[in-house]
């Protein structure tokens, strides 16, 4: 079974074709400047056409088409095969993700067009983190405003968390259901989900992407009050924006948002490059500590994601001083470069700690091919 994946920005249409039972991409690539000068197509209707062609005899493999939506508001909790109430209830929780749901909705238009005799399914970022309680999905503030504005923790990432979860259990050897996890996916954007029984019981962000862990650009975790002492200060809103999710976190910082690029520069010394691994490491272990609590015990720790994956030196970092939770590395298995899933701790540690690889592509297709059967 064949399941065409889309993810669609607002200028570019990214696109994967897998076999869901093989787990191999058959064809993938990715269109650009989408109705700018010089771009790869004049809309992503255009664009859609564009892939098709590409797609070539394959598109006639294809079983369903799956699509990522960034948020998915109180309405979505699980994926749903798309109609036009659905594109109606996508465009009605918008504005929690004005510069993401408006360009899914592009590609799920231009996709339908295009493969209207195919089912379609859009598979939701924040539709794991639904199973939340109350207690941890509710911000302390006035019950009516948070109503009327549906402002509450909703967490990102959720494809990413609920699909390297099941990958660790399969790593260890173990049902889900009986698993306490803590997935740290950790790249250009990042967060911490606290996993019980293979439900989310918590995450680091919360109404937007911009809360939680110190990222590539965005700050994470901030008192509301630096909002509106900026603002008082005469900054406008839109300045306050762009300072906090696009001239934060690490390059607020260190003056890159690549991590590469930050601890080369602290293993020369740089000291604001060495205080920003500081404090990102420091938000990790905050938010380990704090969902070890929630759990009420722990199983696993899970790196996944660019950082989380590829990075030995900075997951030894995250987790540093915390060997009275359990959490110890093997230096050598930690050092090991390999795209397999893997366990990182000594054999003996009371608390395992892994690198899963994430694949969201590969996890949206298998939701939309469950889903249509």
């Amino acid at each position: 079974m064949r399941v065409f994946v889309v993810n669609s920005g607002s200028s570019s249409i990214k696109y994967q074709l897998v076999d869901v039972v093989t787990e191999q991409v058959v064809l993938a690539g990715l269109l650009e400047r989408l109705g700018q000068p010089g771009g790869d197509a004049a809309d992503h209707v255009a664009g859609m056409r564009v892939v098709l062609d590409r797609l070539g005899s394959d598109a006639a493999s294809i079983a369903a088409v799956g699509h990522r939506v960034v948020h998915g508001g109180s309405i979505f909790t699980a994926p749903v095969v798309i109609d036009d109430e659905v594109v109606a209830g996508i465009e009605a929780v918008s504005a929690l993700a004005p510069l993401h749901n408006p360009a899914n909705l592009a590609g799920i238009r231009a996709a339908r067009l295009a493969l209207p005799d195919v089912p379609h399914v859009a598979v939701f970022d924040t539709a794991f983190h639904q199973t939340m309680p109350a207690a941890a999905s509710t911000y302390a503030i006035d019950r009516a405003i948070a109503a009327e504005y549906g402002i509450r923790r909703y967490g990102f990432h959720g494809t990413s968390h609920q699909f390297v979860a099941g990958r660790a259990a399969a790593v260890l050897g173990r049902p889900l259901e009986s698993l306490k996890l803590i997935v740290l996916h950790l790249g250009n954007g990042s967060s911490a989900a606290a996993i019980d029984g293979g439900r989310s019981i918590d995450t680091s962000m919360g109404l937007t992407p911009l809360a939680g862990l110190v990222m590539g650009t965005r700050s994470g975790d901030v008192d509301p009050g630096v909002l509106l002492h900026l603002e008082r200060a005469g900054l406008p809103v839109a300045e306050v924006d762009a300072i906090l999710n696009s001239r934060s976190g690490l390059l607020g910082l260190a003056g890159s948002a690549d991590m590469r690029d930050v601890t080369a520069a602290a293993g020369a010394g740089d000291a604001d490059a060495d205080l920003a691994l500081d404090v990102w490491a420091h938000r990790i272990r905050h938010y380990v500590g704090a969902y070890l609590a929630q759990l009420g015990g722990l199983d696993a720790v899970v790196f996944t994601a660019g950082i989380g994956e590829n990075a030995p030196d900075l997951r030894a970092r995250a987790l540093a001083g915390l060997q009275h939770l359990g959490l110890t590395l093997d230096a050598e298995r930690n050092a090991e470069r390999s795209r397999a899933p893997r366990i990182i701790s000594p054999d003996d540690a009371p608390v395992a700690v892994l690198v899963v690889p994430t694949n969201e592509e590969l996890a949206i297709a298998q939701a939309a091919a469950t889903l249509v059967g």
